[in-house]
C-alpha cells in the first residue's frame, strides 16, 4: 500500500499571524489535498506566558477564511502533556536521555570560558553518563533539566526537498535540554512527538527551522522512528529586503480582511509567493491543489510585492460575481451606517462599481454615492456648476427618459446621444451638469450606467429641480 501523506502546519499562538506565516499553511494543505492525503492543525502552545486565546482565534479565523480547513486538530500541545512526561520517562530508562544538575549560573561560566577560548559555546556533557564514567553525586535541592544524549560522532544527512542535500555533523550539536527544571517539555521535543504520534510524513516550514532539524532527526531516531520528508521554505521578504515581520511592519491577515481584500487573491498570491506553475499567474484554489508539487517550491527568498496582491484582488473583484460581493461588503456598509434602504438595489451598484474597485472597501466608499439621499441645492451652487445655457438641454433629456423608460444603460446612452445631437453639444458639456443635478459632484462612474442603476424615476425627480 502506498503511504498516505500527512501534512501539519504549527503555530505557535505568540503573536498575529501574518502573510509569511499563513504561507507555511498554505503549502502542507495543498500537498496533502494533492495528494488526497491529511492536513493536521497543531496549536504548539507551551510557551504560556506568551501564547494567548486571542492569537489562537486569530489563526483559525484566518485559515478559515482561507478555505484552509484541516482535516485533524486544532490539536493542542498543552493538551498532550501527560503523553510528552510518558516519553521522557522511557528516554531516561532506556538511556537516550539523563538528568542534568549543572546550574544556569555553571552553564554561563562555562560559555563565558568558551568563548574566552575562541570555541563555540555549548555544553560540556558533564552530567553525560558513559561506560566507565563515575557522576558525581547530584547537589541537594537541585531540580535537574533533562537532555537528550545526542550521538557523537558521524553526521545528520537528510534531503531536503527544497534546500537538498544537507549534511551537520553530530560535533556540532551538543545535548539537548527536553525537558526545564519544572518537568515541562521543550519546543524540539514536543515537535518530534508530535510528528511521530501522528504520523506526519511531510514537514513544510520556513528555513528558520533548518538548524533545528538535525536535533529533530536524532530525537526521532533515538525513539525508534522515521524521519518525515523535510522541506524548508526559503523567507518571505518585506518591501525593504527584511524578514516579514509584526516588529517590520507586517499587516495581519485579518488586516487584509478589514481592508476588503478577497480570500481568493490573496490564496492566489501567496501560492505564487515561493512557488510556480510554468507562467501561470492567476489560478484558482482547485486548480492549484492539481499543480501543486514540491518539486517547482523557490530557493530563493520571496519577496512580499503590495502591489501585486492589490492587482490580483482587482481582477477578482472585477471578475466577482456581484451577488457574492454584494454579500461579502455587507459588513463594510453596517460599519459604515449605510442605508441600502435609501436608494437602488445595492447588487446592481456593487456591479457598476466592481470593475473600477482595488478592494471591498472602495466598492463601499464608491456606493456611498447613491444613498446618501438627494443633494439639496443652494441656487448659488446650480449657477456656480450648472451653465443657464445648459439647462434646456438637462430639461430635455428629463422629457426623453419619461417618454422612453430606458432601462439599460445603452438605452440611457441612445437618450443622451438624442439630447447631445439637438443641442449640438458635447458629452462633458452635459454629462458633468447631470452628475452634479444628481449628486452635487462631477465624480461618478459613466453617466449612462450610473442612471440605469438610479432608474428613471428618481433621476427625473432630482433632474426636475434644476430650471
Amino acid at each position: 500500500m502506498p503511504m498516505r501523506i500527512r501534512t501539519r502546519f504549527a503555530p505557535s499562538p505568540t503573536g498575529f499571524i501574518h502573510l509569511g506565516n499563513l504561507r507555511s499553511a498554505l503549502y502542507p494543505w495543498a500537498f496533502a489535498r494533492s495528494k488526497g492525503g491529511d492536513f493536521i492543525l497543531r496549536i504548539e502552545d507551551t510557551d504560556q506566558e506568551r501564547s494567548s486565546l486571542e492569537a489562537v482565534e486569530v489563526i483559525l479565523e484566518g485559515m478559515h477564511w482561507l478555505g484552509l480547513d484541516p482535516d485533524e486538530g486544532p490539536i493542542y500541545q498543552m493538551q498532550r502533556m501527560d503523553r510528552y512526561r510518558e516519553v521522557l520517562k522511557q528516554m531516561l530508562a532506556d538511556g537516550s536521555a539523563y538528568y542534568c544538575y549543572m546550574s544556569e549560573d555553571e552553564l554561563n561560566r562555562l560559555r563565558d570560558q568558551q568563548m574566552a577560548n575562541k570555541e563555540k559555546p555549548r555544553y560540556n556533557g558533564f552530567w553525560r553518563p558513559e561506560p566507565g564514567k563515575t557522576l558525581p553525586e547530584p547537589p541537594k535541592d537541585a531540580l535537574p533539566v533533562i537532555r537528550f544524549k545526542n550521538p557523537i560522532g558521524g553526521s545528520v544527512i537528510w534531503k531536503d526537498a527544497v534546500k537538498g542535500m544537507i549534511e551537520i555533523s553530530n560535533d556540532e550539536l551538543d545535548d539537548l535540554i527536553i525537558a526545564r527544571p519544572d518537568g515541562t517539555p521543550t519546543y524540539n521535543f514536543c515537535v518530534v512527538v508530535d510528528d511521530l504520534d501522528m504520523q506526519i510524513t511531510h514537514v513544510i516550514r520556513g528555513d528558520d527551522h533548518v538548524n533545528n532539524t538535525p536535533r529533530q532527526i536524532n530525537i526521532m531516531k533515538a525513539l525508534g522512528g522515521t524521519p518525515p520528508v523535510y522541506a524548508h521554505l526559503p523567507t518571505v521578504l518585506d518591501e525593504s529586503g527584511e524578514k516579514m515581520s509584526k516588529r517590520n511592519g507586517a499587516l495581519s491577515v485579518r488586516d487584509y480582511q478589514k481592508m476588503g481584500y478577497l480570500p481568493e487573491a490573496v490564496l492566489n498570491y501567496l501560492a505564487r509567493l515561493g512557488w510556480s506553475h510554468g507562467d501561470a499567474e492567476v489560478f484558482t484554489q482547485e486548480q492549484f491543489v492539481k499543480w501543486f508539487d514540491l518539486e517547482h517550491l523557490g530557493r530563493s527568498p520571496a519577496q512580499h510585492n503590495p502591489e501585486k496582491l492589490l492587482w490580483l484582488n482587482h481582477h477578482y473583484i472585477q471578475q466577482g460575481d456581484a451577488k457574492r460581493l454584494a454579500q461579502l461588503c455587507m459588513p463594510f456598509i453596517h460599519q459604515q451606517g449605510i442605508d441600502l434602504s435609501q436608494g437602488p438595489d445595492f447588487e446592481s451598484v456593487v456591479n457598476l462599481l466592481k470593475d473600477r474597485a482595488n478592494t471591498l472597501l472602495e466598492i463601499v466608499e464608491g456606493a456611498k454615492l447613491f444613498y446618501q439621499g438627494r443633494p439639496n441645492l443652494s441656487n448659488e451652487q446650480i449657477s456656480q456648476n450648472i451653465p443657464n445655457a445648459v439647462i434646456p438641454a438637462i430639461a430635455d433629456f428629463r422629457e426623453r427618459l419619461i417618454a422612453s423608460n430606458p432601462k439599460t444603460k445603452e438605452e440611457v446612452a441612445t437618450q443622451l446621444k438624442a439630447t447631445l445631437t439637438q443641442f449640438q453639444l458635447k458629452m462633458p458639456a452635459l454629462a458633468m451638469p447631470i452628475r452634479y443635478a444628481l449628486f452635487a459632484t462631477t465624480q461618478t462612474p459613466a453617466l449612462d450606467a450610473v442612471i440605469a442603476v438610479m432608474g428613471k424615476d428618481e433621476v427625473v425627480e432630482r433632474l426636475s429641480k434644476i430650471g
